[in-house]
């Protein structure tokens, strides 16, 4: 009989080749042979660095993450779920790739859970000599969704698990593993080996800030304005401690202005210095000197001042 709520289905977009770097996640609830309930989440990644390529599959922006949840904190409510139902992704190795090495870039346990790739069941259930790319299958199967956002295609994903269920006359999805003698993989749960969590963005940030010399050399950044102009963006120490310069018209007025806060987030969009590198090392030398990496707004505009004046 067709009647609880057996699986979910999940996808992740990442900000650039890193696994750690998820800026979105779609789901899809299936219960009683039908999709009812669907979420989407924007996630801002441990750093702002989106790879072109990236943006021209998925179409989000540095500035569409900035102010949104981290991972663990966006994932937070639908976490059980995942423990509690059969989870399912197509290319699911990629995308709970993301989800683990995601969660360990913020210091969180992956979940226990089971999941299955639709990827193999299409491969299976619906193959064809076109492929079973996501969109492929979706299409022969008649599923209409917008590919590469994260709540369609998680819809799409669960989708042809019912298809397949209905395929293989399956009471429930969660007995496709069974119909199709296709073992559900198992992930135990727990932290994420030390080796392992130490690669992650976050962690490097944080180990290699705290051994960041104290003489580090200036950082300076040409950045993009809105008009096309060319502005320089200059790391300075100062008597008070840190302090992010920019020579635009907001900047020379000491007020604070978009400049500045691209570079303290990370955000490279409109770097036309090409220093990719030192955009990282500004945010560690930042970590190092003890200031906060996103000082208070209501605070001096470009003055990163040293975490005591802060208390």
């Amino acid at each position: 009989m067709v009647g609880r709520m057996d699986a979910i289905a999940i996808d992740f977009e990442t900000a650039n080749e890193r696994r750690d770097s998820a800026c979105a996640v779609g789901l899809a609830w299936i219960e009683g042979g039908r999709v009812v309930r669907r979420e989407t989440r924007l996630i801002r990644p441990p750093e702002l660095r989106f790879s072109p390529g990236n943006i021209r599959i998925h179409g989000i922006l540095p500035a569409d993450v900035r102010d949104q949840s981290n991972l663990p904190e966006a994932m937070a409510e639908f976490l059980p779920d995942l423990t509690d139902r059969l989870v399912l992704a197509h290319n699911a190795g990629f995308d709970m790739g993301v989800l683990s090495a995601s969660l360990a870039a913020w210091g969180r346990p992956v979940p226990p859970l089971r999941y299955l790739c639709t990827l193999r069941i299409a491969r299976q259930v619906f193959p064809d000599p076109a492929g079973c790319g996501l969109a492929k299958v979706a299409a022969r199967l008649g599923i209409r969704f917008e590919h590469h956002d994260a709540g369609e295609d998680a819809y799409a994903c669960a989708e042809i698990a019912l298809a397949a269920m209905r395929e293989t006359g399956s009471d429930s999805v969660s007995d496709l593993p069974r119909a199709l003698r296709l073992p559900a993989v198992v992930i135990p749960g727990g932290y994420v080996p030390d080796s392992e969590a130490s690669n992650s963005t976050a962690s490097r940030a944080l180990l290699a800030g705290r051994r960041q010399p104290k003489a580090a050399p200036a950082l300076r950044f040409s950045v993009r304005g809105s008009k096309g102009n060319r502005y320089d963006v200059v790391l300075e120490e100062r008597s008070f401690g840190l302090y992010l310069r920019c020579d635009c018209t907001a900047g020379r007025h000491r007020r604070r202005c978009r400049h500045v806060d691209a570079m303290i987030d990370g955000d490279v969009t409109d770097l036309m210095s090409g220093n990719l590198g030192d955009v990282e090392r500004l945010r560690l030398r930042i970590l190092a000197s003890g200031a906060p990496v996103e000082p208070s707004r209501d605070r001096a505009p470009v003055e990163l001042r040293r975490q005591a004046d802060f208390a």
